[in-house]
């Protein structure tokens, strides 16, 4: 298959920067690119009229990055609470999608969708996981998700305690005596 050559409107993570001439797959191009109006077919019509509007593309692209700017500085190192159910082991019957995080991120105040939501694999444990909240295509947010069974859990892991079957065997190990130590096991004499 030959390459379709296309002009990005904006910048697109892995690709380039606004402005820029490049050579993508027909597929990337016809079902992601031109339809969420990232780039334009690099023919000679779309290149003059790209280059009479660059200075006014480039001057909204300025503002809503500005905007989103500061939108990342009032919503710094934010953290959200996602309640699921759980195995004894700590695993989720299930898991939290982009869709989850993007639901309770808007119920803490930050209004996004879950196309903003950067997630490398969908998260199937309980405890904190970070994940990338993509306010414009220069200007992204870490959100600590805190996966949890109950709210009095999720505080408990938001202080740093463990919780789950790591704790209980952390407890139990801490309630046992060593082996190793002088006198353990021994009953005391009366």
């Amino acid at each position: 298959m030959a390459a379709v050559e296309l002009i990005l409107l904006q910048r697109v993570e892995k690709l380039g920067q606004m402005g820029e001439r490049v050579k993508v797959t027909p597929g990337y191009a016809r079902n992601y690119l031109l339809p969420q109006k990232k780039a334009l077919r690099a023919s000679k019509e779309n290149i003059a009229r790209f280059e009479e509007q660059r200075a006014q593309l480039e001057a909204q692209n300025l503002k809503r990055r500005e905007e989103a700017e500061r939108v990342a500085e009032r919503v710094g190192g934010l953290s959200v609470v996602i309640i699921r159910q759980a195995g004894e082991s700590g695993s989720l019957y299930g898991s939290v999608s982009a869709r989850d995080i993007a639901d309770a991120t808007t119920e803490a105040g930050l209004t996004i969708d879950r196309q903003q939501v950067v997630l490398e694999h969908p998260i199937k444990t309980l405890g904190l996981s970070q994940v990338r909240v993509v306010l414009h295509p220069e200007v992204s947010i870490p959100v600590t998700v805190n996966v949890a069974r109950s709210a009095e859990e999720a505080e408990r892991q938001a202080r740093g305690e463990r919780v789950g079957a790591d704790a209980d065997e952390e407890e139990a190990a801490a309630d046992t005596p060593a082996m190793f130590e002088p006198g353990a096991g021994e009953q005391p004499t009366v």
